[in-house]
């Protein structure tokens, strides 16, 4: 159900000057063979362009092609979901998101789903959320401020909580 009203709102924002329609920001060993493939076929059947990374392979970097893929999708959908905040590929991208929401105001929609966890774990950045940041403040103290600051911001935008779609 969460796929589909996914879906036919995304239909209704979507237009054909962009590359891309739909960019999916999502952690992969969550999402990917579940709830991403099953939203990627319903788009794709809708005729929605969208970009989901499926050769990233851990430790990369975000390569400028990756970067330009963003700037030029018209909407972004955030997918949080259990492990999200462990994934500094994820932070980095969700930061460059909200980059270009804030160059392209209304021309962009950032869209935050919530994926098997609740929105205030991901606000308040607590459970699984306080511990994968935890982790990545070892290896990146640089970031974690602003990829904190990311995630507050990314809650406040009109999204779905697959718990409370009927």
């Amino acid at each position: 159900m969460l796929v589909y009203k996914v879906a036919t709102a995304v239909a209704s924002w979507s237009s054909s000057s962009t590359k891309y329609d739909v960019f999916l920001n999502f952690r992969g060993d969550d999402t990917r063979d579940n709830f991403i493939s099953h939203l990627y076929k319903e788009l794709d059947q809708k005729g929605i362009k969208t970009f989901m990374d499926d050769k990233l392979k851990r430790g990369d970097k975000i390569s400028s092609a990756l970067l330009k893929t963003i700037e030029k999708s018209k909407i972004s959908l955030i997918i949080f979901s259990k492990n999200y905040a462990s994934s500094s590929w994820c932070l980095d991208e969700l930061v460059h998101i909200l980059q270009c929401k804030e160059r392209s105001g209304d021309q962009v929609h950032v869209v935050p789903i919530f994926y098997g966890v609740e929105p205030s774990s991901v606000r308040t950045q607590s459970g699984s959320y306080e511990v994968g940041l935890a982790e990545l403040e070892k290896r990146c103290k640089d970031k974690i401020l602003v990829w904190r600051d990311a995630m507050k911001k990314a809650v406040e935008f009109s999204g779905w909580d697959s718990q409370n779609v009927r």
